[in-house]
């Protein structure tokens, strides 16, 4: 084969046709990372953090399903879910230490570790800036499908008005996770009007899930100062512009599904701080625990 690689075998040796090249030492290639104009670098960060967090600590929820789910091909699904948030995580942190680097978590010296795993395995769980309904634990299927679905509708209607922002890697990111994030919405929005309308125990155990966990899900419309920052900088999205349209949809699959919108009011914050603020429940320090356990243990390995 004349070709090094195999991929330059099937594109002729375009990298152009990948989204972030082929390059995947470097997960910001191909992508305009200038900073722009007028924008406060330390919010840029802290707004990166945020979406990426709630996209990392969500696939890692999703991950966890791997083997657990009724049948080899929702397995599969879920799977495929938690990495393509995995993917979206990865750039966003990128992100986050290529505008700021002083929201990168100090490594013994030599350390290989690149930033944008120094963010995801070595930052303690009061400096993580994701949503409480990411991390809350694990139930049954029907908890995972409700929680899938209360965080797709929105995480969609914010990455399809980032694909307009000014800085051209959340652009690059919404662009292609909007496409990623429809389908989990689907896919997940199929699977709560079959458990509503399945048998009474699993009508029983989705109304459970969702009561549950719908107080969490006011804190994904939730407005912040950095999000009224980036909002006014044209680089990120105020919650409130979309809030509207994650109700329409909830509301949709809910008619679909006969099953009453809870009347449970929002979780509240901790002196008026939520998770965007680095206010978390003990699940996320024992889900961090796991999930970085063997980064901590080798920070000069190399994977």
């Amino acid at each position: 084969m004349a070709d090094d690689t195999a991929y330059e075998g099937l594109f002729g040796g375009d990298s152009s046709q990948w989204a972030f090249g082929t390059d995947f030492e470097d997960p910001l290639a191909g992508v305009d990372t200038t900073m722009v104009d007028d924008v406060v670098a330390d919010d840029l960060a802290l707004y990166c953090l945020g979406l990426a967090d709630d996209a990392l600590i969500m696939s890692q929820r999703l991950s966890e399903w791997c083997s657990r789910a009724p049948e080899m091909e929702d397995d599969v699904a879920l799977a495929n879910l938690a990495l393509d948030l995995l993917g979206q995580a990865r750039l966003l942190l990128a992100r986050a230490a290529a505008a700021s680097p002083s929201v990168v978590p100090v490594l013994p010296e030599g350390s290989p570790v690149p930033p944008e795993d120094a963010l995801a395995f070595f930052r303690s769980a009061d400096q993580f800036r994701n949503v409480r309904l990411v991390e809350v634990p694990g139930g049954d299927f029907a908890h995972i499908i409700v929680r899938l679905l209360l965080f797709s509708v929105a995480r969609r209607e914010l990455l399809e008005r980032l694909r307009g922002s000014r800085d051209q890697v959340i652009s690059a990111v919404a662009a292609r996770g909007v496409k990623e994030v429809s389908y989990h919405r689907d896919w997940s929005a199929r699977w709560f009007v079959v458990l509503a309308r399945g048998t009474t125990r699993s009508r029983r155990r989705l109304i459970a899930a969702l009561d549950e966990l719908w107080p969490y899900q006011a804190e994904l419309v939730k407005c912040g100062a950095v999000d009224l920052s980036m909002a006014d900088a044209g680089v990120g999205v105020d919650p409130s512009a979309y809030a509207g349209a994650v109700d329409a949809v909830l509301d949709q699959v809910l008619a679909a599904s006969g099953v009453e919108r809870p009347s449970r009011g929002p979780l509240a914050g901790v002196d008026g701080r939520f998770g965007r603020d680095g206010v978390h429940t003990e699940a996320l320090s024992l889900m961090l625990a796991e999930m970085q356990v063997v980064a901590r243990a080798h920070p000069r390995g190399r994977w």
